[in-house]
């Protein structure tokens, strides 16, 4: 088996592999938290949201919403198939690690945000052996950063891929793994590489 045969991939989850932009923009406006103007970003609903007053708790009850119930409405992030397809042509293990508790602070229907991001893996086939073929044993769910950066050690990865640059700069992220942002190019202290795109990451990671 080569080297690049061998490689253990790690990768975040939320706005990493899939992506909410569109669920964040949509639900906001039909709660008349922002007006339909604001751009169709997260960040700029976040910005849009935390504005108003009791902005803050806003936010984080629309994030209850948005990652429990309406992640059905959520999309892959363009490129993650095509990247996740090379994996497997190259035997490359896919492990996915994300910080994310069971049920969200300010969610009243109480959705158990794991189960849900596991139900929307399952409709887009990673565990399908016809598509992606990730044993759902490689998906672990972290309460917090700190025992992220933990089992990222654990699970020996060679590269981690994250949207998260404080996640990437913690000084307890494991020695050894090789980082990517996966963020607009312009960011970035941590060491690590900066791809603001899937091909870019995929062209790191294995080449042209």
């Amino acid at each position: 088996m080569t080297r690049a045969q061998a490689m253990r991939i790690g990768i975040d989850f939320d706005n990493t592999i899939i992506g909410y932009d569109a669920v964040f923009h949509a639900t906001a406006t039909e709660l008349g938290l922002i007006d339909a103007g604001v751009e169709p970003r997260k960040q700029a609903v976040r910005d849009a949201v935390r504005l108003a007053p009791h902005g803050e708790l806003s936010w984080q009850r629309l994030q209850g919403q948005v990652y429990g119930s309406g992640m059905v409405e959520a999309t892959m992030v363009e490129g993650v198939d095509r990247f996740l397809r090379r994996c497997r042509t190259m035997h490359c293990e896919v492990l996915i690690v994300s910080h994310k508790t069971e049920f969200g602070h300010h969610d009243p229907q109480r959705v158990n945000l794991r189960a849900a991001a596991i139900g929307w893996m399952e409709a887009h086939g990673f565990f399908s052996d016809d598509r992606y073929g990730i044993p759902v044993g490689n998906v672990f769910f972290e309460t917090t950063r700190a025992e992220k950066l933990a089992r990222i050690g654990r699970l020996r990865c060679d590269w981690f891929i994250d949207d998260l640059e404080d996640v990437l700069a913690d000084p307890a992220f494991p020695p050894g793994v090789r980082r990517i942002l996966f963020a607009p190019a312009q960011s970035a202290q941590a060491p690590c590489v900066v791809c603001p795109n899937w091909a870019l990451i995929e062209e790191h990671v294995f080449g042209r």
